[in-house]
C-alpha cells in the first residue's frame, strides 16, 4: 500500500492553494466541493500568469519567438498528459474544453456516423448528465437506443449478467469510472472485455477519477477516456478525449475551421493529423498550459498516494455519518470500493437547507441531484447532498462538517431516521 500523506506535508500542500487561506462568514473555509471543481495550486496560476506574460500567442502558426514559445508549451502539455494516462503516443490527447466536449466529440464523430436504427448503447444509472444527454442525441437522430445496467442495492454495478447485456447489437458502452453521486468506482477493464468480446466499443468518463487515482488508459484498454482538468487542479475550461489512435484516424472531423486542415481547395478540404484534426481554431491554449502543470504537480506528490488520502478521509467521514441516524448514505460504505465523495440525504430536511446552514459555518458543500437526475429518480429522492474530497483536505475539515451538520440539525429539529441507500 503507498504511503498516505502525513499531516506536516498536507499543510505544505494546503500552502500551495491561496484559496484556502481565507475565512467564510468570519469561519476558515472548508472546501468540501471538490468534485465540483478543484482549486489551482499556485504553480498553475504562475503558468496561466507567465504564458499571458511572456509569450501571448497563438500556436501552430507563426515563425516568430513567441508563436514558437506558446507552441512548444502546448504541445509539452500535451506529452504530459499522455504521460498520466499512459497512452501510447500524445498524438492520442485531443484537448477540449472539459468531459462533456470530450464525449460530444465523440458522439458527433464516432457515432452519428457508425450507428443505426437496431444498434444499442449501453450506459449505467448512475452517468452524469453529460454521458447521457448525448446519447439521446444520437438515438434521436440514428435510430439507436440506449440500454441501462442495473444497481446493486449497495449502489455498485449489477454485472453478473454483463456478457448478456451486451449483445450484438451493442455498439458503444460509455460508462463513469467512478461516480459523482454514489462514489461507486466501476471496473472499468472487466468491461471492456466484454464490451470488446461483442465487438462493442467502450467510453469512460473519468471526470471524477482522474484528479484521484492512477489512471492507465491501456490496462484499462478503453477506446475513449475523457477528463476535465478543472477537477484535477487544472484551470476551468480544459480538458482530454483520449482515444485509440485508429479510431481517431478513422473518424471525421469535429468542427471545422483553420488548424484543422492541411489544405483547402475550391471545392475540397484535406484534414489535418490526429490530434489537431479535432482542434479547430484557435484552441484553449492557456488553459491546456495549465493542465500540463497540474498533472506535473500531481505527479510530484504521487497519484497512489493522492488515492490513499482519500480512502483515508472517506473512511474517516463515513465513520463519522453513521453514527447520525438521519444521515442516509448514497453508495458503497466501504471507502476502498469508493472514491472521494460522500453524497447524503439528512432526514426530510431539503438537501439546499443543509448546505446553506453549512455555509454559515464556513463549509462549503454541493446541494441538488449533481447532474445525475436518472440516478436521483432511481434512489426516490429528489436531491442529495454531498462532500467530496482532495489532496489538501484534512480530518480537522471532516471534523467541522460533521459539526456543521450537527448544528444544522438544532436549526432543523428532530429529523426521521435515515436508510441504507434510498431505494
Amino acid at each position: 500500500m503507498a504511503d498516505i500523506l502525513h499531516s506536516v506535508e498536507i499543510e505544505e500542500i494546503r500552502d500551495e492553494f491561496p484559496i484556502l487561506a481565507q475565512r467564510v462568514h468570519g469561519k476558515p473555509l472548508v472546501y468540501l466541493d471538490n468534485a465540483a471543481t478543484s482549486q489551482k495550486p499556485r504553480a498553475v496560476i504562475e503558468a496561466l500568469n507567465n504564458y499571458f506574460t511572456h509569450y501571448n500567442a497563438n500556436v501552430h502558426r507563426g515563425v516568430h519567438v513567441l508563436a514558437e514559445r506558446a507552441t512548444k508549451a502546448y504541445e509539452d502539455a500535451r506529452k504530459a498528459v499522455a504521460r498520466f494516462l499512459n497512452a501510447r503516443s500524445s498524438s492520442e490527447i485531443i484537448f477540449t474544453r472539459g468531459t462533456t466536449e470530450a464525449i460530444n466529440l465523440v458522439a458527433y464523430s464516432w457515432a452519428r456516423n457508425n450507428l443505426k436504427k437496431g444498434d444499442e448503447i449501453l450506459l449505467t444509472y448512475m452517468e452524469h448528465h453529460s454521458n447521457t444527454v448525448p446519447w439521446y442525441q444520437v438515438c434521436e437522430q440514428t435510430g439507436a437506443t440506449v440500454r441501462r445496467i442495473e444497481l446493486n442495492k449497495d449502489g455498485t454495478l449489477a454485472l453478473e449478467h454483463l456478457d448478456t447485456l451486451i449483445s450484438d447489437r451493442t455498439k458503444l458502452v460509455a460508462i463513469v469510472h467512478c461516480s459523482n453521486a454514489l462514489g461507486t468506482i466501476n471496473p472499468v477493464r472487466a468491461i471492456a472485455d466484454d464490451a470488446h468480446k461483442k465487438g462493442a466499443l467502450l467510453l469512460v468518463d473519468g471526470a471524477q477519477s482522474t484528479p484521484h487515482m492512477p489512471v492507465d488508459v491501456q490496462a484499462f484498454d478503453c477506446d475513449f477516456f475523457a477528463l476535465s482538468g478543472h477537477k484535477m487542479c487544472g484551470p476551468t475550461a480544459s480538458g482530454v478525449l483520449y482515444g485509440k489512435r485508429a479510431l481517431l484516424e478513422a473518424m471525421p472531423p469535429f468542427m471545422g475551421g483553420g488548424e484543422m486542415i492541411k489544405e483547402v481547395h475550391f471545392d475540397r478540404a484535406v484534414y489535418n493529423d490526429v490530434p489537431w484534426k479535432f482542434e479547430a481554431g484557435t484552441p484553449n491554449i492557456a488553459e491546456s498550459i495549465g493542465l500540463g502543470e497540474a498533472v506535473r504537480f500531481l505527479e510530484k506528490i504521487g497519484m497512489a498516494r493522492i488515492r490513499q488520502h482519500d480512502v483515508e478521509l472517506t473512511g474517516y467521514c463515513l465513520e463519522k455519518l453513521q453514527q447520525m441516524p438521519e444521515v442516509n448514505i448514497l453508495g458503497p460504505l466501504d471507502a476502498q470500493q469508493r472514491g472521494g465523495l460522500v453524497s447524503f440525504t439528512f432526514g426530510d430536511v431539503h438537501p439546499h437547507d443543509i448546505a446553506q446552514v453549512l455555509d454559515q459555518e464556513g463549509v462549503a458543500i454541493r446541494a441538488g441531484h449533481h447532474c445525475t437526475m436518472p440516478l436521483h429518480r432511481k434512489l426516490g429522492i429528489a436531491a442529495s447532498a454531498r462532500a467530496s474530497f482532495y489532496l489538501y483536505n484534512t480530518r480537522e475539515e471532516v471534523d467541522a462538517f460533521i459539526e456543521a451538520l450537527k448544528k444544522a440539525k438544532k436549526v432543523f429539529g428532530a429529523c426521521p431516521t435515515g436508510r441504507a441507500l434510498g431505494y
